[in-house]
């Protein structure tokens, strides 16, 4: 499954309170119905972290290695289309046959339609999609596979129905907020010396995942989180850049090396900020890297350090506590980033150390 082995892509949402040990059988209650008993509609459930269509929902199966896991499953049957356009053809042409006229009317095709979806959809394999979540049994947090704002808002309700807790998607405004910070207050930031009045973007991430370049590169990439102790950053391509203006602006530069790219340096001087860009973060010998889509923190592809080949449930133990650091150094660095932007005697000083990097920095034609 999705946090057991190889690289994870999550999003981490907060729980207001933990998850009650009698919600589990609330989870059961929402288990995703029979496959058999599926018609033309969508249904949605959850299952346990097993496997895909273990519906046994209890106290047991739902808890793994002290973590509640469970996955929501959507099933659905689908005709593929191919099939669905060739089987119409044939009907067409059977009735056209049979009746000697050149075209069959409106109803006469819509008709042929609804026959060959009522004969194919039920002779047609469910087609599953999953979204797994690990919570903290006893803490707030919870990593779910939720990666686009529609797959987060689906994940939050159907949580919501089950457990009675709505999951708060932990997305730069709300990471700001959590330490009693209201973004809202910000003035625009512009980090070029050559974009003042120009449409730069305000998003909030955007201005994080700029900041984190300019400290990989100008501070040394080097920061302390505390109690977790100093770790270094790297930033790499692919790099997406963004632009607002009357509509969003970007650019996306691939190949070579992006970072000292004459286009990232154009791209940075025109008051373009960082959108989507691969970060790591580097702790002696252990390495963590990952992409980062900066509008809403969702993490993709993240590679966790090498673990001992231990059983299965201390493995994923070991895997959990590796993504709870990940995830304790990343928003530590947020929660820097947030005090000196909101902090008014330190900001115009960055804002001018960024502007004087942007300017200065090395690139190859």
């Amino acid at each position: 499954m999705a946090f057991e082995s190889g690289s994870v892509s999550f999003r981490l949402f907060l729980l207001a309170q933990p998850v009650a040990e009698e919600a589990v059988k609330r989870f059961a209650k929402h288990a995703l119905p029979p496959l058999d008993s599926l018609g033309e509609g969508k249904v949605a459930g959850w299952v346990t972290g097993r496997h895909l269509l273990d519906r046994h929902v209890t106290a047991d199966t739902a808890h793994y290695g002290g973590y509640l896991r469970l996955t929501l499953v959507g099933a659905e049957r689908k005709i593929p289309t191919a099939l669905f356009r060739a089987e119409c053809k044939m009907e067409e042409l059977a009735q056209l046959a049979a009746s000697g006229n050149e075209r069959l009317s409106a109803r006469a095709r819509s008709d042929i339609r609804q026959s060959v979806t009522s004969r194919l959809l039920p002779t047609m394999p469910p087609q599953l999609k999953a979204m797994p979540f690990i919570a903290e049994a006893e803490g707030e947090r919870l990593w779910a596979t939720a990666l686009s704002d529609g797959q987060a808002e689906d994940f939050c309700q159907h949580f919501g129905q089950a457990a009675g807790i709505t999951p708060i998607p932990l997305t730069p405004e709300a990471a700001a907020a959590r330490r009693k910070i209201d973004v809202r207050q910000w003035d625009l930031a512009v980090f070029s010396p050559e974009a003042e009045g120009e449409p730069v973007s305000d998003r909030v991430g955007h201005d994080f995942l700029t900041w984190f370049w300019f400290v990989a590169e100008a501070r040394r990439g080097l920061v302390t989180i505390p109690d977790l102790g100093e770790f270094g950053l790297l930033l790499e391509g692919p790099l997406t850049f963004v632009m607002e203006g009357g509509g969003a602006h970007e650019i996306v530069l691939r190949k070579g090396e992006p970072r000292v790219s004459a286009e990232a340096k154009a791209a940075l001087l025109a008051g373009k900020k960082l959108k989507r860009a691969k970060i790591a973060f580097a702790r002696g010998d252990d390495v963590w890297s990952c992409a980062l889509d900066a509008d809403s923190f969702a993490f993709r592809g993240l590679k966790l350090p090498q673990t001992e080949q231990l059983d299965a449930v201390s493995r994923f133990q070991d895997r959990m506590r590796l993504l709870e650091t990940f995830c304790d150094v990343f928003y530590g660095l947020f929660d820097q980033f947030a005090q000196e932007r909101n902090d008014a005697a330190r900001w115009p000083a960055t804002l001018k150390d960024i502007r004087k990097w942007i300017a200065g920095r090395y690139s190859r034609h």
